[in-house]
């Protein structure tokens, strides 16, 4: 399917000369988003300031279908546009006047310049970077540091991604300095993209989050089909918790030993409400135990 946002990305590409390295068309399509009140894409901090995991991989898909194509430019990547149509003029209005003001703003800078812009002026994404020395002064550089998050209270929480992008999931991680992230499905698939388990994992680990796989606490798809009512949902949970819980406690122990490990972990599978999935079944049993008494609950 081509998605509209797939088109900013190439009119933003054929704006800035139809050739354009990774992380200043990452820069310029961040700054762009600033532009939208509904934005066309979501970021995390990475070790290069803001990126967008659903952006690099629209590119790759763009790659297949033959509109950009990629080629090394000595340490960096460079995307190249292939195709002659026209994109700039397949944008809305407001977002062809966005586009205009990237370019006419920052047509001229270069690579340091853009990266540079936006540390000091979005810290929140630079929290993460590892060329912080290199461009800021000790005043800018104090600026992102006090960014990060250095919440030490003992607590698990929980988290569901139904309704989310993978880019404002993973910064509700960061926010409530999550150190571990737990999946408890039973088959980490899913058809939202970025929740697979590889995607997920790799995402986690960009920004410094372990991410464990805990199939053993997950519940049968099959078990899932025909749920329409809170009762419907009781009475698996009910069943989940008199069986599955009870044959894999020994996972439990292992969660207990992570939590106690780390202070700061999430449980997660799909369902947006707590009430609506078992991960809220396993919270609250760890929850119950004596050794995690000095811990609290939150649901994010």
């Amino acid at each position: 399917m081509f998605y509209y946002r797939r088109k900013i990305l190439l009119a933003l590409i054929q704006k800035l000369g139809g050739e354009v390295l990774s992380t200043p068309l990452q820069k310029n399509l961040f700054l762009l988003t600033r532009q939208q009140k509904e934005k066309s894409f979501d970021f995390i901090p990475y070790k290069y300031g803001c990126y967008s995991l659903q952006a690099n991989n629209d590119l790759g898909v763009l790659e297949k279908l033959g509109y950009i194509k990629k080629a090394q430019k000595r340490n960096s990547i460079a995307w190249i546009l292939t195709s002659n149509d026209n994109f700039i003029e397949l944008l809305r209005p407001e977002d062809n006047a966005a586009l205009s003001y990237i370019y006419n703003t920052f047509g001229s800078y270069n690579t340091n310049d853009l990266i540079k812009h936006t540390y000091v002026n979005y810290p929140y994404w630079a929290i993460n970077s590892v060329i912080l020395d290199d461009l800021l002064d000790d005043e800018e550089k104090q600026k992102i540091l006090q960014q990060k998050k250095s919440l030490s209270e003992k607590c698990l929480f929980t988290i569901g991604y139904e309704g989310k992008s993978l880019e404002t999931y993973i910064n509700q991680l960061i926010i409530n300095n999550v150190k571990v992230l737990c999946d408890v499905r039973k088959n980490p698939l899913s058809k939202k993209w970025g929740f697979s388990k590889s995607h997920l994992k790799d995402a986690c680990e960009k920004v410094n989050i372990k991410y464990v796989h805990i199939p053993q606490l997950g519940i049968e798809s099959e078990e899932r089909q025909d749920l329409k009512t809170l009762s419907d949902y009781n009475k698996l949970f009910s069943n989940y918790e008199k069986t599955t819980l009870k044959t894999n406690n020994s996972y439990l122990l292992d969660v207990v030993k992570i939590l106690q490990e780390n202070n700061r972990i999430a449980l997660t599978c799909f369902e947006k409400e707590v009430c609506m999935c078992h991960r809220g079944i396993v919270a609250n049993n760890l929850m119950q135990l004596k050794e995690l008494k000095d811990y609290k609950l939150r649901n994010i």
